[in-house]
């Protein structure tokens, strides 16, 4: 079962020393990453909130950076907090990760994986024991 999604940022993240990271890794959230998030004293203040941690914990890799803070997610552009919570949503809350599609030329449906990449790279999953 794959648990980990490889993803690319629209804008990036800008880390203090200017540099941009675009390319990490989401991986499935746990019921208690989800409770954790609630329980936090900034999400009990701000239940919206409860986003930031959620994300900060289930993002695994970001390039070039150690670990990802909900401080980091707090700094990142708006466009890709939001790509990230669309994400989360569609991996922890679909069974298929394929989406339905027809194709504008010939007008054939078909399914294909979702991509978190772009249209012209492929995805790499990695996969966790």
């Amino acid at each position: 079962m794959q648990t980990e999604y490889q993803f690319k940022l629209p804008k990036g993240y800008r880390s203090e020393d200017g540099g941009i990271h675009k390319e990490g890794f989401m991986r499935l959230a746990t019921a208690k990453d989800e409770i954790e998030a609630s329980r936090h004293p900034k999400a009990k203040a701000a239940p919206e909130y409860a986003t930031i941690i959620l994300l900060s914990k289930v993002i695994v890799k970001l390039d070039g950076c150690d670990f990802v803070t909900p401080e980091m997610i707090e700094d990142m552009y708006t466009a890709d907090v939001n790509f990230l919570q669309n994400m989360y949503e569609t991996i922890n809350n679909n069974e298929d990760l394929m989406v339905r599609v027809i194709c504008p030329h010939c007008g054939k449906e078909f399914t294909e994986p979702i991509n978190f990449i772009s249209r012209t790279e492929s995805v790499q999953p990695r996969y966790t024991v």
